[in-house]
Order: structure tokens, then sequence, then C-alpha cells
């Protein structure tokens, strides 16, 4: 039974009892003189005690219940306020920690929810305001240049035609992006589980960089131990390495080194993608895994990045049971982001993330 209902069970019985307990004692006995004397009371004096009690036994009774109403009330009462004002969009409203220790939890929890939609109306509007300016660049650019092809301002030649064609490739690739996102922070992203040699993958995708290692002057490489074989999707496990290997090769100078290192414990699998390249600051390694953040917002629209690859990267990673973080010495040098895959994950089926 609920705690609340029998401490108020209890009050109302000890009040009730409490008002019995006097007419009964006020019927009883009666005082007189200096002495305590005892003597049966006429029914002319018990009927007059009988009303006199009645009449305190209703202003008890409804002040006590007044008393319990209101601190029984008071609180459900203003929980009901904050609900509907919340109903109404005001998701800043918190209610006050009080009453019982029921009432206290359910306080609590209101307020906790309250938090976790002002937060996600928070991200979503941030979201949207996001999506908005990545899309209006490309699409500026290719009513304008349409615009004037039509108007005859300006002929559409095939620099123009390469220039359209690549800004129709950023959205497409933007568009991607954020289908995958959400496919991932919703769980629904398709996950191919296979049973899969890490060190293999991770050679295969350095292999596959090597060319930007070379253009960039970069050493690129690849430290692991034999590891044993994970239940995971090789797929998406590449597409995180890649991520991280191609942000690492982009910021590290030339001459610089980009390393893959890889532990083995009894808990599972880390992957480190370390590099002497231009590090990160505190203020940086707090939004690093933010949606459309860019460390270099200046060369953003050279690199063709859509400010998502670490959004994703660490969406794919959490589905699949494991964590990522990110560290740095600060600006200059170098960073390192570390994937740590549970050993549980060979126990794991090929099911929706």
């Amino acid at each position: 039974m609920n705690r609340l209902w029998i401490r108020l069970g209890l009050t109302i019985s000890g009040v009730l009892f409490l008002v019995f307990f006097l007419q009964f004692m006020e019927i009883k006995i009666t005082r007189s003189g200096p002495e305590e004397a005892f003597h049966r009371p006429t029914n002319s004096e018990i009927e007059k005690r009988l009303y006199r009690f009645m009449g305190f036994s209703l202003l008890v009774g409804l002040a006590g219940g007044f008393a319990i109403g209101r601190v029984v009330s008071a609180p459900v009462m203003s929980l009901a306020r904050a609900a509907r004002q919340v109903e109404h969009g005001q998701l800043g409203v918190r209610v006050p920690v009080r009453g019982s220790r029921e009432l206290r939890d359910l306080a609590v929890t209101f307020n906790k929810m309250a938090t976790a939609l002002q937060q996600a109306e928070t991200a979503r509007n941030n979201l949207m305001a996001d999506v908005s300016h990545e899309l209006r660049t490309p699409l500026t650019v290719l009513e304008g240049n349409l615009r004037a092809a039509l108007d005859k301002v300006q002929p559409l030649d095939e620099a123009g035609i390469a220039n359209l064609y690549t800004q129709t490739r950023h959205l497409i690739r933007l568009v991607n992006d954020l289908r995958e996102l959400a496919l991932a922070e919703t769980g629904q992203l398709m996950l191919e589980k296979t049973p899969t040699d890490l060190r293999l993958l991770v050679n295969e995708t350095t292999q596959a960089l090597e060319p930007l290692a070379t253009e960039k002057e970069v050493q690129l490489l690849a430290e692991l131990p034999a590891l044993p074989p994970m239940s995971l999707d090789p797929l998406r496990i590449r597409q995180v390495l890649f991520n991280l290997l191609s942000n690492a090769l982009r910021h590290t100078p030339p001459r610089g080194m980009v390393r893959v290192l890889g532990t083995h414990n009894p808990e599972g699998l880390t992957l480190i993608v370390e590099d002497t390249g231009d590090g990160l600051t505190p203020e940086q390694l707090a939004s690093i895994f933010n949606r459309f953040y860019r460390v270099d917002k200046s060369r953003s629209r050279e690199t063709g990045g859509t400010g998502l690859g670490l959004a994703i990267a660490k969406a794919i990673v959490e589905a699949h049971g494991g964590t990522i973080s990110a560290s740095s010495a600060g600006r200059g040098k170098g960073s390192r982001f570390t994937i740590a895959l549970s050993e549980k994950l060979n126990s794991a089926s090929p099911t929706p993330a």
C-alpha cells in the first residue's frame, strides 16, 4: 500500500480517536471542588455534553480535513499547473520539491522530464537552424547560376556546369549524412554484424588513405597487435575510421604523423587515432562531436565537409554499444580519439541498432 495513504489514514484515525476519547472522559469523569469526586452524570448532562462535543468534533474534523487537504493537494495542484504550462509550450517551468517522499519523487521526476523536453526542443531548433544554414549556401549558388544562365547573363559553360555539379554533390552528401545521423540517434540504423578482424579492417582503411597522406606529406601508420575477432558491422566501423583518419590527415601539417593504435583487455577492444596536428582547445573538445561543428570554419567549404562526420562516427560507435572520446594537450600539440568496444559484442546478432 502507498505510504502516503498509510500516513493520511493514521493521521485521520489519530484525530478521531483523540476526539472520541475526550468525549468519553468528559462524560465519565466530573470534577467537583478541590477534590476529585466521581459521580454518574444525569441524562440531561450527557445530552448537553454530547451536543457540545458534536460541535467540537465537527470543528476539529473540518480544521483537520482542511489542513490535511492543503498539505496533500498543494504539491499536486502545483504539478497540475506546471503540466498545463508545459502543455502550452512553457518548457522552462519547474515545480518546488516538497511534501511527502512520494510527492517529492514525483516533483523530481517532473522536473527531469521538463528539462529533457527543453533540451530536446533546443536541440531541434538548433538542428533546424543548422540545416537551413547548410542548405542555403549550395542552393543559393545553384539558383544564382541557373538564373544567370536563363537570363543569358552568363553562359553555362563547362566550368559552370562543374560548379553546379559540385554544389549538387554537396547537397546530396548533406542529406545522406543527416538521414544516417537521424537513423543512428533514433536506434533505427541497421547493423549487419559479422565476426570482424579489426586489425585487417584498420590496415585496409589506412591503405585506402595512403595517397592522401602522401599528398599531405604525412606519415600514416597502423600499429596494432593481433586482435580477436569481434561481432560488428565492418562497413560502419570502416566509415568511423575513415572519418577519424581523414580529419587527422586534414589537420596535420607536412612531416607530421598519424597513427592508429589498438589494445585488447578483458573488457573489450580499444582503438586510438592520434596525430601530431593542430590540436584542440578545451572549448573545441566540448563541442567536437556536435552536429555541424567545424574546428576550422574558414576551410569548411574548401574541403567539402558537412560538419557531420564526427557526429555520425559517435552515433555509429554508440549504436555498437561502445564509446568514443577526444583528448588533446592543447593547440599545436596533436589530438587523440579513443574508441572503446565492449567484448560483449561477440555475442551480438545482426539486429537494428
